[in-house]
């Protein structure tokens, strides 16, 4: 079976998206416009990334819990930082390598199957294209003069090529420009072969581009709905939403007892409909004794963004009478925005009593409950 390498540019500016960082590391719909392209490119053997030089945290930061080799830092130009990556694969020996721009997340399963499919077939290079359908105008002077569309077409990525065809080629025409890698590959001589591209699969260039590519994305919205609570025995401390906090008691559990995040990751698992953390994580398996729940977590997130979905905001309520929530309530949704990957502004932690009713009145223990909201594609 062919292997086939992903190489996704990553290196570009972007300044004319706005939002203060380059465009790829800006949130859609709660997640870095990089991580969606990345993910999108998951069903093929190797992905290799190149990054701009200052771009190194902003890079790890929108990539957190993805296995990826070490990325590349890009050239002066496009052309440069494509052939660098194109080096870096050369260990991996790929068959075919698919070179697309990070700035286009919507790119579909089915247009990446396609240029693969005329790779396996015997093509060189691939190019995914769409017919231009509006009328063309030049402006000559203060009029206007028809451009005939007959035979025009709108390139897109990713573009397909024969591994050791493109590296060639790249090597053979460093420092020149060019357009994009189909035009390097019909400068040295490879054959070109097109196939039908995706109107959705836009290039996010300007700022309202991301209000546009959120409709396009559309998706369906679930909320899932999360409870657990564990009961107080000897020790010195708590583990609330990821953080350790000094009580005159402990938390009695077969992990470290973290109801906050005990309950965010069931919600999450609500949402996509995957059973709760006992079937993922079963309390008679010893792995888990004493375990970190922040694992857990990360599980049920990953298992939202293989589903090529996203996390759009979570909701923790902790209830009980001691310790007090509120000195904590900020550093608690630092935590868990930490461990989901996403901005502050998309977690919320509360805490209430039950005015001295209950278990949780009596001090007999905690309890939290837990909203999570997320978008999955149709």
């Amino acid at each position: 079976m062919a292997k086939i390498a992903s190489l996704i540019v990553a290196g570009g500016r972007g300044v004319r998206a706005g939002g203060g960082m380059p465009k790829q590391y800006r949130s859609l719909l709660g997640r870095p416009v990089i991580g969606w392209t990345i993910g999108a490119f998951r069903g093929t053997d190797v992905i290799q990334l190149v990054i701009g030089a200052e771009d190194g945290a902003a890079f790890a930061a929108a990539t957190a819990g993805i296995a990826l080799p070490a990325p590349v830092t890009g050239g002066a130009n496009r052309q440069d930082s494509v052939r660098l990556g194109l080096e870096a694969l050369v260990a991996a020996a790929p068959d075919y390598v698919l070179i697309h721009d990070a700035a286009r997340p919507l790119v579909s399963a089915a247009l990446i199957g396609r240029v693969v499919a005329a790779l396996e077939s015997g093509a060189e290079a691939v190019v995914p294209v769409l017919p231009v359908t509006d009328a063309l105008k030049r402006v000559e002077g203060v009029g206007l003069a028809n451009v005939v569309r007959d035979g025009l077409y709108r390139a897109q990525t990713p573009q397909g090529f024969r591994f050791d065809a493109i590296l060639a080629a790249h090597r053979a025409q460093r420092g020149e420009e060019a357009v994009d890698d189909i035009a390097i590959a019909e400068k040295a001589g490879m054959t070109i072969t097109t196939v039908v591209g995706d109107e959705a699969n836009m290039k996010i260039t300007a700022a309202e581009d991301f209000a546009h590519a959120e409709r396009l994305m559309g998706g369906q919205t679930r909320t899932g709905m999360g409870f657990d609570a564990h009961r107080f025995g000897e020790g010195d401390h708590v583990w609330l939403c990821g953080l350790k906090i000094p009580h005159s008691a402990g938390l009695i559990g077969h992990s470290d007892a973290d109801a906050g995040l005990h309950a965010l990751t069931d919600a999450v698992l609500g949402a996509l409909g995957n059973g709760d953390i006992g079937l993922h994580f079963p309390p008679a398996d010893e792995r888990w004794r004493g375990a970190s729940s922040d694992k857990f977590l990360k599980h049920a997130r990953d298992l939202v963004a293989e589903a090529g979905g996203s996390i759009v905001h979570c909701d923790v309520t902790l209830i009980c009478e001691a310790p007090k929530i509120t000195p904590h309530r900020e550093a608690m949704r630092a935590r868990v925005a930490e461990i989901l990957g996403l901005e502050l502004s998309r977690i919320s932690v509360k805490a209430t009593t039950t005015e001295g009713m209950g278990f949780t009145g009596r001090r007999e223990g905690i309890a939290a409950q837990a909203v999570a909201t997320i978008r999955l594609p149709w």
